[in-house]
């Protein structure tokens, strides 16, 4: 018997990556292992012509609305989910980053591990020439080091976006994130709730298209949400 796999692809402006990275995703092998996957993509209401590729390629489209914002996406992709009865969450950025057929060892790790959540770490993995700024890589061992200080669970790369849950996992986080926050509110969720988390390492390659993660602006909102969901585990408004 199959088991149901959602694989959530946030999208803003990605219609030269989405291709790509669909045609990259190891839908064979993830049969051959047992699973049933199916694609969608979270738009942020692209201008570029991604949600006609998305269309072209097939797959389920969620147009936000009426804001717009990767943490807007990633909630309307999870409540999709829950919505749905499949058993599993992969979740990946569609820019180029994050090499696709690498979800079969999260996936492996998921199950062979008995954990509720496995993230794809950057900072232990191959990060590829001019994938990551010299600013960007010692802000994000800064903030994932604060991370750790604060909720006391490891992990070595908050701010990856490659993540994969157990249904269980995105029935308990309780999430109110709008932009690149979204990834540091699911770290603080799952540590909250007390949910069992570990890694893999990944790669990480340059992205195709234009960078929309400013460096010194989306690090303020991450530490500010780090800071506020110590003080209040639960958000106090959802948005």
């Amino acid at each position: 018997m199959s088991i149901g796999l959602t694989i959530l692809l946030p999208t803003y402006n990605e219609a030269d990556a989405l291709p790509k990275v669909v045609e990259a995703l190891p839908i064979d092998a993830l049969k051959d292992a047992g699973w049933n996957p199916r694609i969608v993509v979270a738009d942020g209401r692209s201008t570029d012509g991604t949600q006609e590729r998305a269309a072209e390629l097939g797959l389920e489209l969620i147009v936000q609305g009426p804001a717009a914002g990767k943490g807007f996406g990633m909630r309307e992709g999870f409540a999709r989910f829950l919505a749905h009865d499949d058993d599993v969450l992969v979740m990946l950025d569609a820019d180029g980053t994050y090499a696709p057929d690498e979800m079969m060892r999260l996936l492996k790790h998921l199950e062979q591990g008995s954990y509720d959540v496995v993230i794809g770490s950057r900072l232990r993995g191959d990060i590829q020439r001019g994938a990551m700024s010299r600013l960007n890589w010692i802000g994000n061992h800064i903030l994932t080091w604060f991370a750790v200080a604060l909720y006391r669970v490891f992990i070595s790369d908050v701010c990856t976006g490659y993540w994969a849950f157990r249904r269980s996992a995105i029935q308990k986080m309780s999430l109110n994130s709008t932009e690149f926050e979204i990834e540091a509110e699911m770290y603080t969720a799952c540590a909250t709730e007390g949910l069992r988390m570990s890694e893999v390492p990944i790669s990480y390659a340059p992205r195709i298209g234009e960078s929309k993660l400013g460096s010194v602006g989306d690090g303020v909102r991450i530490l500010r949400k780090l800071l506020v969901r110590r003080m209040f585990p639960r958000p106090v408004n959802r948005v």
